[in-house]
């Protein structure tokens, strides 16, 4: 079956997770990528807990439909060898320190002037440039720096990391956003370009209001741990079991469905809770109101009350609850690939849906070096006699 970006070839010299998830959702979608590791040891996170037959299952969430190839990045012929892979590719994406690819002869105005078709995606924390450029930087550095940590929590408690790395997958997003753009763009002019994508900026742009109302009307934004902030009642509730579940009921019809379920139609009448406004006000005296109700109902018991009445509302799910998810299962977003060392393992699905070219697993992660000779063939050109005489001398593997 035809993929849509079927005959992309994708270099992708990145590590841990923006970089690698972004080159992934382009694999995904028939691209050729081929990722570039470290000679014998590969990428940083190959060494993650926990392992399957020796493989980690974190290496393995972000590198499905990959190839690899092996070399040592210190050594110049290694770095010449990833210049003539730069030249041949459509898209790079990198994730290094501002500064380590130009170290290598492998920065934009050189692989620019190598391929003009090339698209070079570098992801960083802070940027190629400003005052905090050279600062490493993690997703949870972002979240702390952006005043995304600031907003997340109890009200009462101390600032909180969301519970998975939110931020490097919304850059890798953003990334992949600013690949195809760039590709689009390559159809009118035939040059490629730079794209940038940095874990500050992305998680920025999840601040919602944050941002005007500080600047503007010195409001400072912070936790209020699962309550909406523009609305009311919509938090989570704790029903009679000790399961939990959310209710988002903030708007004046939603509301009247509500209280109508839980036999408490008088609520309309009392002038704290007549309007959106007037609830967001008074937000503590209705979510009491509600979590009494739910407190005498089992959480699935409560769901069904208010899926009948037509408000949302959701259980809180285990990771037990979410790999069993009906749902999920029925749009194949829980599937099984075949690893030659780690086996049969389930892992999320194609996310995005195209009904004329869908995207497809179509290999596992894969092998550190697995197919460097393959690649040198495919890509360069090579014969094999110059590609076992670069594995001899250790340049590539």
């Amino acid at each position: 079956m035809f993929s849509a970006l079927q005959g992309l070839k994708v270099l992708d010299v990145s590590r841990f997770i923006a970089g690698p998830f972004c080159a992934m959702q382009l694999a995904d979608h028939g691209a050729d990528v081929v990722k570039v590791e470290r000679l014998d040891s590969g990428d940083d996170t190959r060494e993650n807990e926990p392992k399957l037959g020796g493989e980690s299952v974190y290496f393995m969430t972000y590198n499905r439909n990959k190839r690899s190839f092996a070399l040592d990045f210190r050594k110049p012929e290694a770095q010449q060898v990833l210049r003539e892979l730069a030249g041949k590719a459509d898209i790079l994406i990198e994730n290094f320190r501002p500064g380590t690819m130009e170290q290598m002869g492998c920065g934009w105005e050189a692989l620019h002037a190598l391929n003009p078709r090339l698209i070079m995606v570098r992801i960083s924390g802070f940027g190629q440039t400003g005052p905090l450029s050279q600062r490493p930087c993690f997703d949870v550095i972002a979240q702390a720096t952006s005043g995304l940590m600031e907003l997340t929590g109890d009200p009462n408690g101390p600032p909180t990391m969301a519970g998975t790395f939110v931020v490097d997958y919304t850059t890798a997003l953003y990334a992949t956003i600013g690949a195809l753009t760039a590709l689009a763009a390559r159809e009118q002019t035939g040059k490629g370009q730079l794209v940038e994508a940095t874990l500050l900026e992305s998680a920025a742009s999840l601040l919602m209001t944050a941002i005007p109302e500080q600047a503007v009307l010195g409001r400072s934004m912070s936790r209020q741990g699962n309550r909406d902030r523009y609305t009311s009642p919509v938090n989570t509730f704790k029903g009679s079991d000790g399961a939990w579940v959310h209710i988002a009921s903030g708007t004046d019809p939603l509301f009247q469905r509500l209280v109508t379920a839980m036999g408490r139609e008088d609520l309309l009448q009392d002038p704290r809770f007549a309007t959106v406004k007037a609830r967001v006000a008074n937000a503590s005296a209705i979510e009491a109101e509600v979590q009494a109700w739910v407190s005498r109902h089992t959480a699935d018991a409560v769901v069904e009350a208010m899926d009948r009445a037509g408000v949302p509302c959701a259980k809180v799910s285990t990771m037990a609850d979410v790999v069993e998810n009906p749902q999920l299962k029925a749009r194949n977003q829980i599937l099984t690939v075949d690893h030659p060392r780690a086996g049969a393992y389930p892992t999320h699905g194609i996310t995005v849906t195209l009904r004329e070219t869908p995207g497809a697993v179509r290999r596992p992660s894969p092998l550190v070096g697995e197919h460097t000779s393959e690649v040198a063939a495919e890509w360069l050109g090579w014969p094999r006699e110059r590609c076992d005489e670069l594995i001899g001398k250790r340049v590539i593997g």
